[in-house]
Order: C-alpha cells, then structure tokens, then sequence
C-alpha cells in the first residue's frame, strides 16, 4: 500500500472514532446532537481522505464499472490493488457513519435509550444493513407513524 493511502486509511479511521463514540455513549447529550446531527461535521472529515484516494484513479474507476457490468470479479481485480483496499475502507467508513446517523436521528425521535440505540449503532458500524435494519425495526411504528399523523395534519407543529 502506498504511504498516502496507509495515511489517509488510518487518518479517517481516527476522525471518525469521535462520532460514534458520541452516538454511542453520549446519544443525546447537546454535543452529540451539534457534531452528529449536522452532515457536514459529522461525514466531512471522511471526504478529505476519499478525495484525495479517489481523484487519481477516479477515471480508472469510472471506466471499468461504466465499461463492464459490474461482477464479482471485477470487484476482485480492483481489490487486487491495496491503494483500492483504502479508498474501499474509507467509502464503507463514510456509509455506515450516514447509515448510524439515521439510524441515531431515529433512535432519539423515538426516545430510546443507551441500552437500545448502543447495540444498534454498534450493528451499524460492524455491519451496516444489519443496523439500520434493527434500527427501522426498532423505531418503525413510532417515527412512521408520527409522519403519517403530520401528514394528515393531526400531528404537532412544535419542532
């Protein structure tokens, strides 16, 4: 792996440590909701490192998925380059934070609390689609149907 990539592998790594660490121990605390519920804070510090891996082969990239359909070994062939393996890990790390995040909003709109939302959120940074699937399971009737009442105009009009 090249030393820019081994960099910019470990340095978004470590920036997003902070807010998970937040969703998960300190869920509603102001901080919290300032640094997680603003996108720009929470997923920016991963842009800088993806930008930088993904700008230099981004025509590779847009070339072998717009060239081939997309198969199995396609994906084992991009992987095959460990600079690949890094700009991977950084765009995982970037969606299971946006997935967390929704999965957090919800889990305070529905007032769940640590012993709920942790193992959740925790699902969702291990395994993403299995988080955010307990997460909707979790928080499904009541965000639902808190929507479908302000939708039918019988719901609160305090934010």
């Amino acid at each position: 792996m090249s030393p820019l990539a081994e960099t910019m592998f470990w340095l978004a790594s470590a920036l997003i440590v902070p807010v998970w660490g937040l969703m998960w121990f300190l869920p509603d605390h102001h901080l919290t909701k300032r640094i997680v519920g603003d996108a720009r804070i929470s997923i920016l510090p991963l842009l800088v490192p993806y930008v930088v891996l993904v700008i230099p082969v981004l025509p590779s990239l847009l070339l072998a998925f717009s060239s081939d359909m997309p198969s199995p070994q396609l994906v084992v062939d991009l992987f095959a380059d460990e600079d690949m393996v890094a700009l991977a890990w950084i765009h995982m790390l970037a969606l299971d934070t946006l997935a967390g995040r929704f999965v957090w909003q919800r889990m305070l709109r529905t007032g769940r609390g640590r012993a709920v939302s942790f193992p959740t959120l925790f699902l969702c940074v291990m395994v993403a689609p299995l988080g955010v699937a307990l997460g909707l399971a979790l928080t499904w009737n009541t965000v639902e149907g808190e929507a479908s009442s302000n939708q039918n105009g019988h719901g609160s009009s305090a934010s």
